[in-house]
């Protein structure tokens, strides 16, 4: 259940009730594709840097281990050793952006895994069921993830598709949580809003499947190519049409600018793999812009990557040493920086959290982007 604490303007202060705890919003999914976080970071790191929800892809665990191993194990909490939220996404993104080979039938998406070449179907109730083996806290429903730019008539005929594919994850979701022997018989269910750069698409299919009732909405298909500003466009005419006493999730976003932005219009879930990617990178967050921890300037820095930063590696490491270890190919390094950045993450939404209940986010955005233009020393 989700509760609507406080609006400030149209930025959302929440708090979702699940059968795993209780998630405060807006909110940064801390993205572990495989049931890890790249870069070294186990489940109890996740704990020191305040991560409130992991996030897990369906379409990467049904190939390796397995869905039904994990579900053998006793679902994906167990297996990883994580008590709190788990979002798995449906696999849908995936399916079209990994698969050389496939076929999409009204029944779902024949493909040819990545891993093996070995031949795949899935549908809603494929995607439903290997969800129901992971027993995470909230799926996502399977969609068909048009290409950007698409033809208004494929992504009208796109849309549909989804909106009978979602259909049918409700009922098969209904039918799995009903059953003995489900892990998590109250995981909840996200539809998803697609159609692209079309507002008119966009905001029918907003209309539609906010009918439905789900759990909680997001967005997708969006930062697959499209700038920025059109994005933002999306969300301003899209937003409004979605239920305002439901989450709102911008899948695959982004950056922290892109965060600020999204939250001023209403969404509240977010997940990306840049603070991890770029932090295996040397490339770190902090209040005053990004840092490139290989650049030359560093190697004699005993500094911490941010002075005002309590995250486990500010409080014991230097830029220097850091830079060594990156520059060493060492993965402690890497480890390091990733742990950097996702605590930059967690803890800037927690200073959202706290704008919005005190009536001052625009202010704080205001402060936060002025912040982010300027380069470190």
């Amino acid at each position: 259940m989700y509760e609507l604490l406080k609006t400030d303007g149209r930025a959302k202060r929440g708090r979702f009730h699940t059968v795993h705890g209780t998630i405060e919003t807006p909110v940064f999914m801390n993205v572990g594709t495989v049931a890890a976080i790249k870069g070294a970071v186990s489940t109890k790191d996740l704990e020191d840097i305040k991560c409130q929800v992991e996030l897990s892809n369906t379409y990467h665990l049904h190939v390796r281990p397995g869905d039904e191993l994990i579900s053998k194990l006793g679902g994906l909490h167990k297996f990883m050793v994580w008590d709190k939220p788990i979002l798995t996404d449906s696999g849908g993104f995936q399916v079209f952006s990994l698969a050389k080979l496939r076929k999409i039938k009204e029944e779902g998406v024949y493909f040819a895994s990545h891993i093996d070449g070995r031949k795949i179907f899935m549908g809603p109730e494929e995607s439903m069921q290997i969800q129901s083996n992971l027993a995470s806290t909230i799926a996502m429903a399977f969609d068909e993830c048009p290409p950007h730019p698409a033809t208004r008539d494929y992504m009208h005929d796109s849309v549909d598709r989804t909106t009978r594919w979602l259909e049918r994850c409700k009922i098969e979701m209904k039918r799995l949580n009903s059953l003995e022997h489900t892990i998590n018989p109250k995981q909840m269910l996200f539809g998803i809003n697609q159609g692209g750069t079309y507002e008119d698409i966009r905001i029918e299919h907003a209309k539609v499947i906010s009918e439905l009732d789900l759990d909680g909405y997001a967005l997708g298909g969006l930062a697959v190519g499209e700038s920025h500003d059109e994005m933002y466009r999306i969300l301003e005419a899209t937003v409004p049409h979605l239920p305002q006493n439901k989450p709102t999730y911008l899948m695959g976003v982004g950056t922290p600018e892109n965060i600020l932005e999204s939250v001023e219009r209403g969404v509240d879930f977010f997940d990306c793999v840049y603070p991890s990617r770029n932090g295996r990178h040397g490339h770190v967050y902090t209040d005053h812009g990004k840092m490139n921890l290989l650049n030359a300037k560093y190697q004699d820095d005993d500094r911490p990557i941010d002075e005002n930063c309590g995250c486990p590696t500010c409080q014991r490491y230097s830029r220097a040493y850091i830079r060594h270890l990156l520059k060493a190919k060492e993965m402690l390094g890497l480890r390091l920086a990733v742990l950097h950045n996702l605590y930059f993450y967690n803890t800037m939404m927690e200073e959202i959290r706290d704008a919005i209940d005190k009536g001052i986010f625009a202010e704080y955005k205001k402060k936060k982007l002025e912040g982010f233009k300027h380069n470190q020393k």
